[in-house]
């Protein structure tokens, strides 16, 4: 085993005192700083090579290493080497040790190696290894996304500008199995999306996922505690995996996606640079079509490629994909107005009205709204785009509003049909002016009570004066009742002037 120049020296001190000296074996390693064995086995491997004091002029430290310190002698017959390759997968299984692989080969070859020189010679066969497969990475457990930094150009057929499209790029730790897919932006629905298709494309799941801390799926970076988005931590919780963000500022957390970027832009985006395509999904396709040949592409010092190894060594270790694929949603704050609806893209949704300012959160996807309170579901609606529209279950109404809610245009004219021609009439026309007929439904029922309380008949002579005089509405109705007028014969109509066409009338129409 090779010394350093240091201790050489060191070796020669001990010579100097013993020889030169006298001085005893005890002292000399009290003096030294060495063990007691150490100095005594120093001064014996000197003897047993013939040296004395003083050493001879042209013995220089190298010689004196050789001398003291004499390779061991070939063996004879050669040790068999162990299939380093196959140690190395086996290493990227979870629990696996040299220990366990060790006894194995032992058991196989009883002349090989001892255990600290089957480790000596593995650590050498690794470090002949590119970085990137150095790395220890279990079999199935991490798998690191990011963004190129390189985009790839869509040509619109319309206007022949050309939009950049961002390249989303997944691999994984132990095989570097590859995934890569265009989309249009680094948005949290992107995001999300290039996640699932990922898995898909995978066929299964990993343990742990590791992304750069992009606002999409980070609100708040840290080294300890990172906070993620809502929607990509349900996410994680769907598939089952873990979500850790890489530290920020260090890059070794995220080597892995870190090559993976570098091979897809030298490996795929280089080579679509002339290509023109006209939709995402064309360029889609190209970059699928280039990755089969990526992840089927032998390693430079490895006889295997990505493919073979994801299949014997990263898949049978991850986790099935769940029956069904994560479906987008978003997650919003909202507070419960005075009528018992909460707001969302400008669209009002029902929640119980004894809610009425609590603040819930929205669970909002593609084609449902989920309202929760303390992480319990109080309410559930269909996803509608009707701008400024409402969406009410009538069980979320109190008792009052629920039996008034009951009531619809076409009840109320049939019920004021049943008193008379003028209340029915009465009736249509106020629900008729208002921009929304249910806007006139509190002046109908009102107009109701007051049948009730004057008889039918009454009722329905107000209305007849109510519309001869023009005056439609519940206060003009309930005045006529009041003053007693329904019972007072109507006033005469106002003939009609005839309309006559002469060139000297100037008409209404030239004040305007």
């Amino acid at each position: 085993m090779p010394r350093s120049r240091i201790a050489m020296r060191r070796v020669r001190e001990i010579l100097r005192l013993k020889w030169e000296l006298g001085l005893s074996v005890r002292r000399i390693a009290r003096s030294s700083g060495l063990s007691h064995p150490t100095v005594l086995r120093y001064i014996e491997r000197a003897e047993g090579c013939g040296l004395s004091w003083p050493l001879p002029a042209e013995l220089d430290d190298a010689e004196l290493e050789r001398r003291l310190f004499p390779p061991p002698p070939p063996p004879s017959v050669p040790r068999p080497q162990p299939d380093w390759l196959a140690v190395n997968r086996e290493m990227k299984r979870k629990g696996m040790t040299l220990l366990v692989l060790w006894d194995e080969y032992k058991a196989a070859h009883p002349d090989g190696y001892e255990y600290a020189t089957f480790c000596r010679h593995y650590k050498k066969w690794r470090g002949r290894l590119d970085v990137v497969m150095r790395q220890d990475h279990r079999a199935g457990e991490k798998l690191f996304v990011d963004y190129a930094g390189q985009t790839a150009g869509v040509i619109d057929r319309r206007t022949g500008e050309v939009r950049e499209a961002q390249v989303f790029v997944a691999v994984l730790g132990a095989s570097s199995y590859t995934y890569a897919e265009a989309t249009w932006s680094q948005s949290m629905e992107d995001w999300i999306g290039s996640h699932v298709r990922t898995f898909e494309y995978f066929g299964a799941v990993p343990e742990i996922v590791v992304p750069d801390n992009l606002k999409s799926g980070v609100n708040k970076a840290h080294r300890y505690e990172p906070r993620l988005n809502r929607t990509y931590r349900e996410m994680g919780e769907h598939y089952g995996v873990a979500i850790l963000p890489a530290r920020p500022k260090k890059p070794r957390d995220k080597a892995k996606a870190e090559a993976g970027v570098l091979l897809v832009e030298r490996w795929i985006l280089a080579r679509l640079r002339h290509l023109q395509v006209f939709c995402l999904s064309d360029l889609n396709e190209a970059i699928g079509e280039l990755l089969e040949q990526l992840n089927a592409r032998p390693f430079q010092k490895l006889p295997t490629c990505r493919r073979e190894l994801f299949e014997t060594l990263d898949r049978p270790a991850m986790r099935p994909l769940p029956p069904r694929p994560y479906e987008y949603a978003e997650w919003k704050t909202v507070r419960v107005h005075m009528d018992y609806h909460v707001e969302i893209e400008r669209h009002y949704y029902s929640v119980p009205y004894q809610l009425i300012k609590e603040q819930l959160q929205a669970r909002i996807t593609a084609n449902t709204v989920e309202l929760l309170h303390k992480g319990r579901r109080v309410a559930s609606h269909l996803r509608s785009r009707r701008r400024g529209g409402h969406t009410t279950v009538t069980a979320h109404m109190p008792r009052g509003h629920r039996a008034q809610a009951e009531w619809t245009p076409q009840r109320l004219i049939r019920w004021a049909g049943q008193v008379g021609a003028s209340t029915a009439a009465l009736v249509e026309h106020i629900m008729a002016a208002r921009p929304h007929p249910e806007q006139g439904f509190r002046s109908c029922l009102g107009i109701m009570r007051l049948g009730e309380r004057y008889t039918e008949n009454r009722l329905e002579a107000a209305c007849r004066r109510a519309i001869a005089l023009g005056s439609y509405s519940y206060k003009s109705v309930a005045a006529i009742l009041k003053n007693g007028l329904d019972r007072k014969p109507l006033p005469p109509r106002t003939p009609e002037l005839p309309n006559i066409d002469h060139h000297n009338l100037r008409g209404p129409g030239y004040f305007k």
